[in-house]
């Protein structure tokens, strides 16, 4: 059999229920790689070793009786990914287990609740191996933390995994797991699944809910999952896309499922392609990046589907409109008395101008911002999608982002990511897939340069599509896939 590790959960989970692997010859597996290969990119903020061997053993009991019985099917069958590895961000709560979102301010804290998407990750029986690295909060587009690991991207352990969701796609992306939470509030699935070569899907507002101890406050962000391949994105959106009482935001539920939505025919779509930035006014766009677009643009024709270049409807004062909704959402962080000072620069600078916004500002930023998705969705209204790099860059050295100016770091992370913030404001969906690897000259590397992995970004114009977006990036993953240099990297490591 392919190694473990080398599985999509789908298939892990196939393998679990024929009887080839116990779920806790998987776990002792996992937990051994996350020892080497993932202390190595610094995936894991913890294990969870004791936690995960109690979960694996209970789906081995659970796996031998439904055996025992005859393997039926229908309601007495055993949850879909009963024993699969699938650890969670540390901004998310597990209860019992330490939730220190990347800060030095929170070392020590241990959460008294599941969040709900850690209940629903539970219910189709994975298995909670550890925590993954996030930076402080989660707000930058690195994952730098206070106290370590710092997440790197496996194709290249000096530079960055990319953030919030850091830990997650190099967990993912190493082979340590085949899928692995995240969350996104202006990127950070995205961005992250580009720096690893791995699959980030942000769902729509409201698909997956905030519930139930979240409020979801305007909506920007969203969880969701890293993984390899698109089917197992789509799986565990079905798992995740339930929602709890009290959402503020709804879309209507997909017939059939997501995973089922793989296998059909989106119809020929007009798919707009777009360079120039939306966050900033100027970019240096690297030929990779490009290129990564190109290639998912002349995929998407040889389809039948038509590519027009896309207006850019927004300027980066535009964009701005988002910033004192970001910074008060650190501003709002309910820290100890007297903890200021043991913030990261960032942070504390975030939170600092977000205190000194008004409600009316808060206010206006939110009309702000809705107003803008209007005009985004006006401008765009004759497309279905928007095609862009998902990344202006290479995955950078952490030096070329987490600057010493917090306004200058703040700077360097929107010229990295020109694109994905839009998509939280417009609540739509949109996806990273790992269409494109090049060599990149590199004077420190071994041999004068690098591979690196250039995703491609497929931002649809409407909420509640991700179905299409979904069958776009099977077919793309069908076309040029991109598996047997994933394989090739997991092995190497």
């Amino acid at each position: 059999m392919t190694s473990l590790h080398e599985l999509s959960a789908l298939d892990l989970a196939a393998a679990l229920r024929r009887g080839e692997v116990s779920a806790v010859e998987v776990n002792d597996a996992t937990q051994a790689r996350i020892a080497t290969v993932g202390e190595r990119v610094g995936a894991f903020a913890h294990r969870a070793e004791e936690y995960a061997a109690e979960q694996a053993r209970d789906a081995d009991q659970t796996l031998t009786e439904w055996r025992a019985a005859g393997s039926p099917d229908g309601p007495d069958a055993p949850p879909p990914f009963l024993g699969v590895p699938v650890p969670i961000k540390d901004l998310t709560q597990v209860a019992g287990l330490p939730w220190e979102a990347g800060s030095a301010v929170m070392r020590g804290t241990i959460a008294q609740l599941d969040d709900g998407v850690v209940t629903l990750l539970r219910q189709v029986g994975t298995v909670m191996v550890g925590k993954t690295s996030t930076p402080e909060f989660g707000f930058p587009p690195y994952t730098e933390t206070a106290h370590g690991p710092d997440a790197r991207t496996p194709w290249d352990v000096t530079r960055t995994a990319g953030g919030s969701s850091g830990g997650a796609s190099a967990a993912v992306a190493s082979g340590v797991v085949p899928v692995a939470h995240g969350s996104d509030g202006g990127g950070s699935l995205r961005i992250p699944a580009a720096a690893c070569g791995v699959v980030g899907l942000k769902p729509s507002r409201g698909r997956v809910s905030p519930g139930p101890h979240g409020g979801g406050s305007v909506g920007l962000s969203t969880e969701g999952v890293i993984s390899r391949t698109v089917r197992d994105t789509a799986a565990f959106l079905d798992v995740l896309a339930k929602p709890w009482p009290g959402d503020s935001w709804t879309v209507p539920e997909q017939e059939g499922g997501f995973l089922a939505a793989c296998e059909g025919d989106p119809g020929r779509l007009r798919i707009g392609l777009l360079f120039e930035p939306l966050n900033v006014d100027q970019i240096d766009l690297h030929p990779e990046a490009r290129a990564a677009a190109e290639k998912t643009a002349a995929l998407l024709e040889e389809a039948g589907h038509e590519v027009v270049q896309a207006p850019r409807p927004m300027t980066g004062a535009d964009w701005m409109t988002f910033m004192p909704l970001w910074s008060t959402f650190a501003a709002q962080l309910p820290l100890p008395p007297g903890s200021e000072e043991g913030l990261m620069p960032l942070t504390r600078w975030l939170r600092e101008m977000g205190q000194g916004y008004s409600a009316a500002d808060f206010a206006n930023a939110v009309t702000g911002m809705q107003l803008l998705a209007r005009r985004l969705a006006t401008a765009w209204e004759d497309l279905d999608v928007i095609l862009t790099p998902t990344l202006s860059a290479r995955p950078l050295p952490p030096a070329e982002l987490q600057l010493p100016d917090p306004a200058e770091d703040f700077e360097a992370q929107k010229r990295f990511t020109p694109w994905t913030s839009v998509w939280n404001m417009l609540g739509a969906p949109s996806i990273s897939v790992p269409i494109h690897h090049a060599w990149v000259e590199d004077a420190a590397a071994p041999g004068g340069g690098v591979e690196l992995p250039f995703g491609a970004m497929l931002g649809a114009v409407r909420p509640g599509t991700e179905a299409m977006l979904l069958q776009l990036a099977a077919h793309l993953e069908e076309a040029a896939p991109w598996a047997p240099r994933q394989i090739e990297l997991i092995r190497s490591l």
